[in-house]
């Protein structure tokens, strides 16, 4: 009786051809999704980029009631509002005064952001849940509630019409939000690191600055960001604790292109663009950084 072999083919599956429309791999798309989501993502920035496209239009119209009627700017383009502003408006003024303004907010409340984040992040002393908490709470008034307290306050400190009063304002608004943000962040960095830097002999502090702020790098990068917007954009403190229009910033300086019975469009708009240049580099210099903080700082709470 003879014994019959049976052999089974074990055909290597990486070599096993494609089945011509097959199930496609997790994650792959179709050519008709990759055409619906670039036409979706490109309506988007078309949505996005037509406010500034416009107000670019608007500040070449020479005459103030162009905007009413913007058809005829293509005929009469010019940059003499540009020329306008910077020679006979403060326009260098309010330069400067946003730029102390918003650079000091920038580094006072980032030093004070990532002081307190690291802190509730590794330190587990007496009341710290409470704590972040209580910054959280700060965040629910509204700027009508605090402009008068907080105005007293500065009044006893002679700091009206100051630039440190008015950087002390704005870290009170962007320093609960940071120190949130940072905390976030600090928590997603291995408790060995610290454990490490004090096997070395470096001190808590020697630890932070040495070992943990350069990983922290994103989320530095975010919390500055933050921290120079609300400082650069902000409008209803400058106006009342400024009182010198030499000290004005740009938020400020823009309402002298209004009078009661009339609105200098034009120079308004002009404007606008010059302030933009300033927000732009600086989220320019930022921006490697931006994304990955804001990430990351949302992973462990």
């Amino acid at each position: 009786m003879s014994a019959t072999t049976v052999q089974k083919s074990t055909a290597d599956p990486a070599r096993t051809p494609a089945v011509p429309g097959g199930p496609r791999g997790r994650g792959r798309r179709g050519l008709l999704g990759t055409l619906a989501s670039h036409g979706v993502l490109t309506v988007a920035s078309l949505i996005a980029l037509f406010p500034i496209a416009w107000l670019v239009f608007l500040s070449l119209g020479p005459d103030k009631d162009d905007y009413l009627h913007p058809g005829g700017i293509w005929s009469k383009m010019t940059f003499a509002n540009y020329s306008h502003v910077l020679t006979e408006t403060n326009f260098l003024d309010w330069l400067k005064s946003s730029l102390i303004v918003s650079l000091g907010t920038t580094l006072i409340g980032v030093i004070i952001a990532a002081s307190t984040g690291y802190a509730v992040s590794r330190m587990r002393f007496p009341g710290y849940r409470k704590f972040m908490w209580v910054l959280l709470v700060t965040q629910m008034f509204p700027v009508a509630v605090l402009m008068v307290p907080m105005y007293q306050l500065l009044s006893e400190l002679q700091l009206i019409d100051t630039y440190f009063g008015l950087i002390l304002v704005y870290c009170s608004t962007a320093v609960p939000y940071c120190a949130w943000l940072m905390k976030g962040y600090f928590d997603t960095i291995p408790f060995e690191i610290d454990e490490a830097g004090r096997v070395d002999g470096l001190s808590p502090f020697g630890t932070f600055l040495r070992l943990i702020l350069p990983l922290a790098r994103p989320g530095l990068a975010v919390a500055a960001f933050y921290s120079f917007i609300t400082a650069f954009g902000e409008v209803a403190f400058a106006t009342t604790f400024l009182l010198d229009d030499e000290k004005y910033t740009f938020a400020v300086g823009l309402q002298s292109f209004v009078s009661e019975h009339d609105a200098q469009r034009n120079l308004m708009a002009a404007t606008a663009v010059l302030i933009a240049i300033p927000v732009s580099a600086f989220f320019y210099l930022v921006q490697k950084n931006l994304v990955t903080g804001l990430t990351s700082g949302g992973t462990k709470g």
